[in-house]
């Protein structure tokens, strides 16, 4: 959401409020900090060992409160699904338009990703404008029944950051300087495999197997593996019970965004569960194996960027191997087409909402002139605006 954020900050005729949850707050900060983001709002609802059922509950009577003292215009969400999701709602509980940033990704199985996809699908049945961040995400929308001109195609936001850490932050010498002596211990004669792992269908026993297929790839001898271990103690616990003292493994701290960029655009290979890193990665022309068994992101697969292999440890050494050790076969991955977009997602988004009028979308909603392809969207004061994340 930084880029939007940033694109909403530099107009003088919208008012712009950020609110955050607080989960994962020691990740969060880094990254507000990085893009200079100073949040009007934290909910901090993150407790340990939390639920699904605690964080919904927790956004929706944090938000609540905050809707109704700001009175936005608009609320975006975006980032955590959960978040999203009743976010969506509590603005849809005061009658606030809702525009969904990163909308209309699917698997079409509501247990894989489990909760995103019934996350995501119920944040879109509340939303008023959809941002759709590829044409495959737009057609999804539209098989649900969302009438098209409330969809708008814009590349991914996330794009937009990546592009915005690399064309700034990181040709900065200090900074290239402060990042090769904070990964000194990186081998140059060594192939560098990048892994994150922590979603919640790979928490009982698939981490387990994804670090099986790290430690054979460590112990080749010509490759190393880095692995941000996240906060989560079934993640730590998972990562350091297989990988803790091999050799050629470095398991590390969770990082700052800029460093994990830095991290990315130096490695040969990522493996992850992520989804952002799906979109991310084929920007820096990185070959990208998924450990899952389902992705919302099928443009990636589709481009030949990424792979998915499950948490299957013969799978994903294979894959891996094979990207190691022929030329061909890695430059197929490297050098494909990414479908995510070209950084300019936010101004986009920003110059769609500043076209709406969200009042109208109210007044018309038991109308069939809104589904209507030929009915003109009104032109619109100028909101204020809300963004969580």
């Amino acid at each position: 959401m930084a880029p939007v954020v940033q694109a909403l900050k530099a107009r003088d005729d919208v008012r712009t409020s950020v609110c955050l949850t607080g989960q994962h707050r020691e990740m969060l900060m880094q990254v507000t900090d990085l893009f200079g983001i100073v949040p009007d709002r934290n909910l901090d609802v993150m407790q340990d060992a939390q639920g699904l059922t605690h964080v919904t509950s927790a956004v929706l009577t944090g938000l609540e409160t905050a809707f109704a003292e700001m009175k936005p215009d608009w609320v975006l969400v975006h980032g955590d699904t959960t978040t999203t999701m009743a976010a969506a709602m509590a603005a849809y509980y005061q009658q606030i338009a809702v525009g969904h940033v990163e909308a209309g990704l699917r698997t079409g199985n509501i247990y894989s990703p489990w909760p995103e996809e019934m996350n995501r699908k119920i944040a879109g049945a509340l939303s008023t404008l959809h941002f759709a961040p590829t044409r495959g995400a737009a057609a999804n929308l539209v098989r649900e029944g969302v009438p098209v001109e409330r969809i708008e195609t814009t590349g991914n936001t996330v794009i937009d950051a990546l592009y915005w850490v690399r064309d700034n932050a990181l040709r900065a010498p200090q900074i290239e300087a402060d990042m090769a002596a904070r990964f000194e211990f990186l081998d140059p004669e060594k192939k560098l495999v990048l892994v994150t792992g922590h979603r919640r269908e790979n928490q009982h026993g698939g981490l387990e197997k994804i670090c099986a297929a790290m430690r054979s790839l460590a112990l080749r001898g010509d490759t190393q593996v880095v692995y941000p271990v996240h906060l989560n103690p079934n993640v730590q616990r998972a990562a350091r019970s297989v990988l803790k003292g091999v050799e050629g493994v470095h398991l590390i701290e969770p990082l700052d965004y800029l460093p994990f960029v830095w991290l990315m655009n130096r490695a040969h290979l990522i493996v992850t569960d992520s989804g952002g890193i799906q979109e991310e990665a084929p920007s820096l022309g990185k070959p990208v194996l998924v450990t899952r068994d389902t992705t919302e992101r099928p443009e990636a697969v589709d481009a030949g960027t990424v792979r998915l292999t499950g948490a299957d440890t013969d799978a994903i050494l294979w894959e891996a191997e094979r990207l190691l050790d022929d030329e061909s076969a890695y430059a197929a991955m490297a050098q494909a087409h990414n479908p995510y977009g070209d950084g300019d997602a936010a101004t986009r988004i920003v110059n769609r909402l500043l076209q709406e009028n969200p009042q109208w979308y109210r007044d018309s909603a038991s109308s069939a002139s809104v589904t209507s392809a030929s009915q003109p969207r009104p032109s619109s004061p100028m909101p204020a605006l809300t963004s969580t994340g």
